[in-house]
């Protein structure tokens, strides 16, 4: 997959990192142990396992899946990058304690000097936000990522909430159209229990980009402005359980995909759907997340469209386990590779002068 030339009045492209080439000895896997949020036990003030990240690697290291060699090591996303879709003034606002605290819903962060939040909350966010970003470019390259955090799908480019502070999935899509030959349209499955505003109030008016969402309807966010960006919306009921909830992701999934081919899917996979969940309301099984993976990754493969998978929300102890099954069982049915390979064109460089 060759890089856009900076040409026919295209902006040119800022110096990034984030698209250096990677090893191909590394699993199109993207991680670092900055992602996990560990402060003085503040993290546990919001619901959300702040350390699941970290948890995951462990499992698919247990099983030998991967190991501290075989997987890309995530970069953090400066401020350039995320200028790519964020607005200054909206990044400026992010140096008030205040502001954070609202953002994540943790509400002591807004009497620590900002410096402390920087570097103890938004740092991991802003590592996972670039990881996010890595994992766009590696599925093209290798056909298929998984960004083993991420999915802040409530931010926008002016706005965070529900414990979104970076706009990463906007973030992917936006470096995919201006940086890689090729990928000039893309679709969102986005399957956490929760509404994806932020990525629709994004896309609200491109038509480039195709949106399924498949979410709670009686929780957060209830956003019905963002709502018109959804091309097939879902909406479930509380406690909707594994048979119908199979059944309609297969149903829509697949219809998406029909409706219109794109050049990379964004696959938002959150496990917040687990029975059991204090906010997302709903009661799927472990056996029913990892089935539900199974039928996003299948239906991609089976077209020949790059995916990325990001893990977006999850607010019990047991999801980090999940989520390292659902990976695993991936690769048991035959839909990841363990072991690296490109597949494809073969990549290469945009704004190499400035990388």
């Amino acid at each position: 997959m060759s890089y856009k030339e900076d040409n026919e009045g295209k902006r040119s492209c800022h110096r990034t990192e984030l698209y250096a080439s990677i090893p191909q000895t590394c699993l199109p896997i993207v991680y670092h142990p900055d992602y996990n949020i560990t402060f003085m036990g503040l993290e546990k003030l919001h619901p959300f396992d702040a350390g699941k990240w970290g948890k995951v690697i462990h499992f698919l290291k247990e099983e030998q899946f991967i190991t501290d060699g075989n997987i890309a090591e995530a970069l953090e996303a400066t401020e350039e990058d995320l200028l790519v879709v964020h607005t200054k003034h909206y990044l400026n606002r992010l140096k008030w304690s205040l502001v954070v605290a609202t953002i994540t819903e943790i509400p002591p962060l807004l009497f620590l000097p900002n410096f402390l939040v920087q570097r103890k909350v938004l740092r991991p966010l802003r590592t996972q936000t670039g990881g996010t970003i890595m994992a766009g470019k590696l599925a093209v390259d290798r056909g298929w990522a998984i960004n083993v955090g991420g999915g802040f799908h409530h931010c926008s480019s002016d706005r965070g909430g529900g414990f979104c502070a970076y706009a990463d999935i906007t973030l992917a899509i936006k470096f995919l159209f201006e940086r890689v030959e090729g990928i000039s349209r893309a679709t969102i499955i986005d399957l956490d229990a929760h509404q994806g505003n932020g990525h629709e109030r994004d896309f609200l008016d491109d038509k480039r980009v195709f949106i399924m969402d498949m979410y709670n309807r009686y929780i957060y966010p209830g956003d019905e402005y963002a709502k018109r960006a959804i091309k097939r919306k879902v909406e479930l009921d509380w406690g909707t359980e594994d048979s119908e909830y199979l059944q309609k992701v297969e149903l829509h999934s697949e219809g998406a995909l029909n409706e219109v081919r794109p050049d990379i899917i964004v696959f938002n996979a959150g496990t917040d759907i687990l029975d059991g969940d204090p906010l997302g309301g709903l009661s799927i099984s472990p056996q029913g997340i990892v089935k539900r993976d199974e039928i996003v990754f299948r239906a991609a493969r089976r077209r020949g469209i790059p995916i990325l998978m990001v893990t977006s929300g999850g607010y019990q102890k047991k999801t980090a386990r999940i989520i390292a099954d659902s990976i695993l069982n991936l690769h048991q049915q035959g839909l990841i590779e363990a072991e690296a390979m490109s597949v494809g064109l073969p990549p290469g460089l945009i704004c190499s002068s400035l990388l």
